[in-house]
């Protein structure tokens, strides 16, 4: 038990800016090992936004408190996932080759492709939530950062990692995802859900549980298409791919939730 806890703080060293207790006789296999929390460390995160979208309605209109979400969401990850998508629109943007899309990823500067990439990005989902029902958002936005990272790290176990170099985070990560793993983390993430529902009305209930599976199922398809698209431009995936995936996939859930809660009210 104490060995699965060390690879939960592994997971929140790795995917946030969050401070952890030192990590007594860290060995370089746990950052492999704890990609099955990624899904838990996403509930983390989810949550700490929906807290301060809480707080910040109690002062300010539901659009600047969800501003503060994103925000909120934005400094505890460091932007980590933001910033694998930008550089995924540049590289793939701006490289006609598979060697090309490498190099430009691998720029730490961020070009057009990138920086409007981002910018529709953010826009999206801050149109998304600001439109979405205040009952049912702490559970979609929870959700959607769990799922986002179960979809992403599919890829680990479905593709192969393309850079040689050396110099990638993720490379540490690369064949050492199993389908035993992958759905355990898809387990772990599920029960951390399941306490949201709680504080969701009982009358909204249904509903949201079809939001939900309907944004699960986007999210996946998402994914397929990201992961497929990788394989065909560069053979496999990199970091900054996991990045872009996870940031896909988690707008896929917003948007598709989006649309079955609108249509149900409608009717």
């Amino acid at each position: 038990m104490k060995r699965q806890f060390l690879l939960f703080l592994t997971a929140i060293q790795f995917l946030t800016r969050l401070p952890v207790p030192h990590l007594d006789g860290f060995q370089a296999g746990w950052l492999p090992q704890s990609a099955r929390f990624f899904p838990l460390v996403g509930a983390l995160v989810g949550l700490t936004g929906v807290g301060v979208w809480w707080l910040g309605s109690m002062v300010f209109p539901p659009a600047v408190a969800v501003g503060l979400m994103m925000s909120a969401s934005l400094l505890l990850t460091g932007a980590f996932h933001e910033d694998g998508f930008a550089d995924a629109c540049d590289g793939f943007g701006g490289g006609r080759t598979r060697d090309a899309v490498l190099s430009i990823m691998k720029d730490s500067r961020v070009g057009a492709y990138g920086a409007i990439g981002i910018a529709m990005m953010l826009g999206l989902k801050w149109s998304i939530l600001v439109s979405h029902p205040q009952a049912t958002l702490p559970a979609i936005v929870i959700g959607a950062h769990v799922v986002s990272r179960w979809c992403a790290i599919s890829l680990i176990w479905r593709l192969q990692y393309v850079r040689t170099d050396g110099d990638g985070k993720s490379k540490t990560l690369a064949g050492n995802l199993g389908a035993a793993d992958w759905l355990l983390s898809g387990a772990l993430g599920a029960l951390a859900l399941l306490p949201v529902f709680l504080l969701v009305n009982p009358a909204a209930g249904p509903r949201l549980v079809l939001a939900l599976l309907a944004a699960l199922a986007f999210s996946a398809g998402s994914t397929l298409l990201a992961g497929a698209y990788f394989r065909i431009r560069i053979g496999g995936y990199t970091g900054d791919c996991l990045g872009a995936a996870q940031q896909l996939a988690e707008l896929s859930f917003l948007l598709a939730a989006l649309g079955v809660l609108a249509a149900s009210q409608r009717t």
